[in-house]
């Protein structure tokens, strides 16, 4: 059956998977808290096409996530609360209500576009009937980039020390009670301090913490595989060196990089 385009061609597909009569079981079964956690897997796998710059991957990732915004909406349409169409026409009423000097007669009064965007996102919330400055920071993102919005939120009605020197302190305070603690209730309490207060420290840097950690990561595990291949290299088996030796392919892992930058 030929269709108007290739959005059209998804969204009957959907339609065809969720049929009660023909469709797919596994389709059929699903709910929205089912199909979120493919959701969230989905946008981390557009990220991770893109650090990789591999846009082959990218093409195929967008497409993913897509079908899952498909799918939410094919199971609202379901229930008579909203189809895909009512999502487009809201995202795009929300885009050209944040974007007045754009869409509208607004003038550029030429703040940032943070200011712009978290300007007309406060009114918004306070449009649905937000009653703190902490509403509307979903409780779904990873720890560390909610810590990061909870914190902003905060800064942007005047809490927040305004310098490095004061979240500097507090970790130095969050390790000593870290430190200190004896239960294992105590310890995992003043651990989220202390990473809460990390986060702090590296925000007043000016640094994202997510994106900061996300490259950490990836450079462990660079380092990490090359020790690995250095020990094989040598005729070791890395698992069994112990800690000095280990830690000695570790700098000769680090002088190489140093000597490959230079």
């Amino acid at each position: 059956m030929p269709h108007s385009s290739p959005l059209d061609r998804l969204l009957e597909i959907m339609a065809r998977l969720r049929d009660p009569q023909t469709g797919c079981e596994w389709d059929v079964a699903q709910t929205f808290a089912t199909i979120a956690p493919y959701t969230i897997e989905e946008a981390y796998e557009v990220a991770d096409a893109i650090a990789r710059e591999d846009m082959a991957a990218l093409k195929e990732e967008l497409g993913d996530l897509l079908l899952q915004v498909v799918f939410h909406s094919r199971i609202a349409e379901e229930a008579g609360l909203f189809d895909f169409c009512a999502v487009a026409e809201a995202i795009s009423a929300k885009m050209e209500a944040r974007h007045p000097h754009v869409f509208g007669d607004a003038p550029d009064l030429g703040q940032s576009r943070e200011d712009r965007w978290e300007g007309a996102k406060a009114s918004e919330r306070a449009a649905k009937g937000a009653t703190s400055g902490l509403d509307g920071v979903a409780l779904a993102l990873p720890a560390l980039l909610r810590a990061e919005k909870l914190q902003k939120r905060a800064a942007r009605q005047g809490f927040d020390w305004g310098n490095t020197e004061g979240p500097a302190d507090k970790l130095r305070e969050e390790m000593a009670e870290l430190a200190a603690a004896t239960t294992d209730e105590d310890k995992a309490e003043e651990a989220g301090d202390l990473l809460f207060a990390a986060v702090n420290l590296v925000r007043a840097h000016g640094v994202a913490a997510e994106d900061a950690l996300r490259a950490a990561n990836a450079k462990f595990e660079r380092r990490y595989r090359a020790m690995e291949a250095l020990a094989t290299a040598r005729g070791q088996d890395f698992a069994a060196l112990d800690l000095t030796a280990q830690e000695e392919l570790w700098q000769a892992v680090k002088r190489s990089e140093a000597g490959k930058a230079a």
